[in-house]
């Protein structure tokens, strides 16, 4: 058993380079297909993960096969003398003076993170059991999957605790729709929606979904994973955009993105559910679809990545260091274009409430809001958190540090007026 944990510990700890160099040639295979279609994007994203999962499996099973020769461990840069170490030992003799620790702790984010997994799964088997939809409901619904080639039956249930539609189950489909749409969206519009979801149904991907779930359970502490997982996501849903703007028109289901991005403000996003993306960005995929210039300032700090590791593997000796230059840094600013503006509050409406907000966002290198803050309120709570909400939607233009993307605190003024 404690050969077992220590080639396990060993495999966690080697996935660190080997995911970080996964990421770096999916990251320039991404960027070389910035103009593709999706469909290209997203099997390139999959088999990435894919590879993040299949690496420290075979890595283990090699480990397991020949322990002698694991034991020495090829981590050879880790094992020069490091000080402030105890006894002077090397990072590689206090790793593996620690592996039991590292694996116990491993597991025990496992473990904690398989609750989400089995919270998704409780919470589909207690919606498949709620409200059934209507027969003429069930009827169209069945009608449009018949349209997009699907032949499995599409149960659909109607849930008061969403905010937008939702596809759970692969073999036995389950289309959740949120009350609040069947009473509150044109027909033609929830349709829309409804196709988009259909389209996940077509391609099974609750199940890529289910498997993603499990590889951020096994490889949490891995940011390749979280990145790739992402994108996986992002392709996901423009995929199932296009298929259901073939069958709607992408005006329609422009309009109806528009719809849902007005009442889907702050709900629980069911980690088994296979969605994601913003929605203003595939808004304006559909509306104004243009190409992607070529961004090679965002590919340094994947180069540098790359270089780093290439080095370490070589294990090049020390650089002399010398008197390095002033950064030159630019701070992070607003993309107006992308924001939309906040929905006043009824009941300050009413009132006559008006005020400036000052807040505080945080940016991070791809130019989405991470964290937000009210610095300065505007007297009344419920206009700041409006404000706060709607604008951290926004995209930003990432702060930078001598050309590579930073993350950064931008202030943001908000002036609510009746006016």
């Amino acid at each position: 058993m404690s050969a077992l944990i220590g080639q396990l510990g060993w495999t966690l700890l080697h996935f660190v380079w080997q995911g970080a160099l996964v990421a770096c040639v999916a990251g320039l295979g991404l960027v070389a297909l910035r103009n593709s279609r999706p469909q290209a994007r997203y099997a390139l994203a999959c088999a990435a993960l894919l590879a993040c999962m299949a690496w420290p499996v075979a890595d283990l099973v090699v480990r397991l096969a020949a322990p002698a020769a694991a034991q020495g461990d090829g981590a050879v840069l880790l094992s020069r003398a490091a000080p402030g170490l105890p006894g002077g030992a090397g990072p590689l003799e206090w790793l593996r003076g620690h592996l039991q620790t590292i694996v116990f702790g491993w597991a025990c984010c496992a473990a904690a993170l398989s609750l989400r997994l089995v919270a998704g799964l409780w919470w589909i088997g207690r919606a498949a059991d709620g409200k059934r939809a209507g027969a003429a409901l069930q009827a169209s619904i069945a009608g449009m999957a018949r349209q997009f080639g699907i032949t499995r039956t599409v149960q659909v249930r109607i849930v008061d605790s969403i905010a937008s539609p939702i596809t759970a189950g692969w073999w036995r489909p389950l289309l959740l729709l949120p009350s609040a749409l069947l009473t509150g969206m044109p027909a033609e519009l929830l349709e829309a929606l409804i196709a988009h979801e259909l389209g996940h149904v077509k391609r099974y991907d609750y199940l890529v979904n289910l498997l993603q779930n499990v590889a951020e359970m096994l490889l949490f502490y891995h940011p390749a994973v979280w990145w790739l997982s992402h994108r996986i996501r992002i392709e996901r849903e423009h995929i199932a955009d296009d298929l259901a703007a073939a069958h709607v028109g992408k005006r329609r289901l422009a309009l109806a993105l528009s719809e849902l991005e007005k009442i889907q403000f702050s709900h629980p996003e069911l980690a088994l559910a296979a969605n994601g993306g913003d929605l203003m960005s595939r808004i304006k995929r559909l509306v104004r679809p243009a190409q992607q210039q070529s961004r090679w300032k965002a590919a340094l700090p994947v180069l540098g990545l790359s270089i780093a590791l290439a080095s370490g593997c070589a294990q090049l000796p020390p650089t002399s260091t010398s008197t390095a230059p002033q950064p030159v840094r630019e701070k992070a600013l607003a993309r107006f274009g992308s924001c939309v503006k906040p929905m006043y509050p009824k009941q300050e409406l009413r009132d006559g409430v008006t005020g400036t907000v000052k807040m505080l966002f945080l940016v991070d290198t791809d130019g989405k809001v991470i964290d937000s803050r009210v610095d300065r309120t505007s007297g009344s709570t419920s206009l700041d958190e409006t404000a706060r909400i709607a604008i951290a939607k926004c995209m930003f233009k990432p702060a930078s540090e001598n050309g590579v993307p930073v993350q950064d605190w931008v202030p943001v003024q908000y002036v609510w007026t009746l006016k």
